[in-house]
């Protein structure tokens, strides 16, 4: 065979370059790509990158400052497994953002400006293992009904937010839950909240820095830990009366009091009745005799 038929060197470094530049056209702009993964942390990005690669299945924009995730953008990266969007500046208007990301496994939503989980907000969301939406600082409510349908959830982390108040149920119905944070929030250990920590006590899922789930309020208990503060709550629930209570039983016993005045009243003035009325036919009989 003559040398003219052999690859040449400069041939096969010029081929080699146009696949690297071809993979790279793919790639968002100040992003890094590699098979199946776009890292863009800490590329200062205000917007959600364009051109991501549609077969991506881990895509990482940490650190940034991302303040709305397009739900369709999304939604054509249909393979998606794993989102990273911690420490941007997402804020309360999730619902239905993740829709067309049902394969999603791993999301990571801390750090940001979250206010509030509705049931919309992850509920397409059917394979979903970990969800991290702590250090939200102005997050205040969790619904109920938010992770009814994340049944496979199992890693759980609502840490360092605003949350004073979790629904049992909220947790308590995920059936493969094994890791719950709670620790840092200023919880409302109230009677509302009696069920929550006697949940807590009874369940084997496992609760991180377990020493800083505290309580917030009432002043009384501040600091305590919340598992310990089960038989403070469960005395002070069954035993102390608070003002609408004695409000309540002063009503009841009014309406007791006036109600057997009333009663005795009009038995009173039936008794009368009836003994003038026989009085009157005792004098009648007596004057026909």
């Amino acid at each position: 065979m003559s040398l003219s038929g052999r690859p040449r060197p400069l041939s096969l470094v010029f081929l080699l370059g146009m696949g690297m530049a071809s993979e790279n056209i793919h790639c968002p702009s100040r992003c890094s790509c590699q098979y199946l993964e776009v890292n863009c942390t800490g590329r200062q990005l205000r917007e959600f990158p364009a051109a991501i690669p549609l077969d991506t299945r881990q895509l990482i924009l940490a650190a940034n400052n991302v303040s709305y995730l397009p739900a369709v953008e999304l939604s054509f990266l249909a393979d998606l497994v794993y989102l990273d969007c911690r420490k941007n500046l997402l804020g309360d208007d999730l619902d239905f953002t993740f829709i067309g990301v049902a394969k999603l496994v791993y999301l990571d939503l801390s750090f940001n400006n979250l206010t509030q989980v509705t049931f919309s907000t992850f509920s397409h969301l059917l394979s979903l293992v970990v969800l991290k939406i702590s250090d939200n600082p102005n997050l205040v409510v969790i619904e109920k009904d938010a992770f009814a349908n994340n049944t496979w959830l199992r890693h759980l982390d609502v840490s360092r937010t605003g949350l004073t108040f979790l629904d049992t149920s909220t947790v308590r119905d995920l059936p493969n839950l094994r890791f719950l944070g709670l620790s840092d929030n200023l919880w409302h250990c109230n009677c509302s909240f009696l069920d929550f920590i006697t949940w807590m006590t009874e369940t084997n899922i496992h609760f991180p820095d377990a020493d800083n789930i505290t309580c917030y309020t009432p002043e009384g208990l501040r600091a305590m830990k919340m598992p310990a503060v089960e038989a403070q709550l469960h005395f002070n629930c069954l035993t102390q009366l608070y003002k609408q209570d004695y409000i309540f039983l002063c009503l009841i016993g009014f309406c007791i009091f006036f109600a057997g005045t009333g009663a005795a009243w009009l038995a009173g003035i039936c008794a009368v009745i009836y003994e003038v009325h026989t009085s009157k036919r005792e004098e009648e009989e007596e004057e026909d005799t």
